[in-house]
């Protein structure tokens, strides 16, 4: 069985993107919608998180997990493959990397929540991937909070996204990368206001290879889909259809809570 985790809803694009690669898999999807979101939270505490969901996963019996997170990726990926040594454990980072290689103006910006921007790691991927780029990290408080709730259209946030958006396209970004799971969900408001010389990265498409990699595309099961949540299961289960994922959604039956 595969484990995919994140702080809430915005994981499931890197889940999608998985069962469209391993239609057999067993996989289980784990939501700390208890404590979401994670990227205003301090260090210490998305890490002691990132241990007790990874612990909790592999007693569940998952010997692949997939930290469909940003924010938890680059604050504590490390430790939790330091905790679970046997186990193969896929983080989900900024794509800085592909953005770099592809931009043709040098100039990339990179979306993320604000732990991301201030992280040791996200410094570590622009100085080793985005040398000679100049590179803007932009953080976006509240975009992941929009998603939770299914307010991912309101006029509040259509203007929040373009407050962000049209400086960048005006400064002759070209390439933008989606630095946290959840924006995934807010293309639909970012892309209207691209040109068509700007490109959107988002990393999804590349864990699931990665998954494929590691775990085999011949992975055998009855492709379930166990879904769990720390705190309103009920609300995982119906943002499937809401977030157009009507695929998970008939994979899947109703959402369990779990405490961690």
């Amino acid at each position: 069985m595969i484990g995919v985790f994140d702080s809430g809803l915005g994981g499931l694009s890197v889940l999608a993107a998985i069962a469209r690669a391993l239609p057999r898999a067993d996989l289980l999807y784990l939501a700390d919608t208890a404590h979401v979101p994670y990227g205003d939270k301090p260090e210490g505490f998305i890490t002691g998180r990132v241990l007790a969901i990874g612990k909790h996963l592999a007693d569940q019996g998952c010997d692949l997990i997939v930290v469909a997170c940003n924010t938890a990726t680059t604050t504590a990926i490390q430790a939790l493959r330091d905790n679970l040594p046997g186990v193969p454990v896929v983080g989900v980072e900024p794509g800085v990397k592909p953005a770099a290689q592809a931009s043709r103006s040098h100039h990339i910006a990179v979306l993320v929540t604000t732990a991301t921007a201030k992280s040791q790691r996200l410094a570590q991927l622009i100085k080793q991937h985005a040398n000679g780029t100049q590179v803007a990290v932009v953080p976006c408080p509240g975009w992941a909070t929009h998603v939770e709730t299914l307010q991912a259209d309101t006029p509040a946030l259509r203007a929040a996204v373009a407050a962000k958006i049209e400086p960048l396209v005006a400064a002759g970004v070209d390439q933008i990368v989606l630095g946290c799971t959840h924006y995934a969900f807010l293309t639909p408001l970012i892309a209207p206001l691209l040109n068509e010389q700007v490109e959107l990265v988002d990393v999804a498409a590349a864990v699931a290879r990665q998954v494929v990699r590691l775990s085999g595309e011949q992975t055998g099961g009855q492709a379930r889909l166990i879904l769990q949540a720390t705190a309103y299961p009920e609300r995982l289960r119906a943002a499937l259809p809401a977030l157009g994922l009507q695929a998970l959604a008939e994979r899947s039956g109703p959402a369990h809570q779990v405490t961690l």
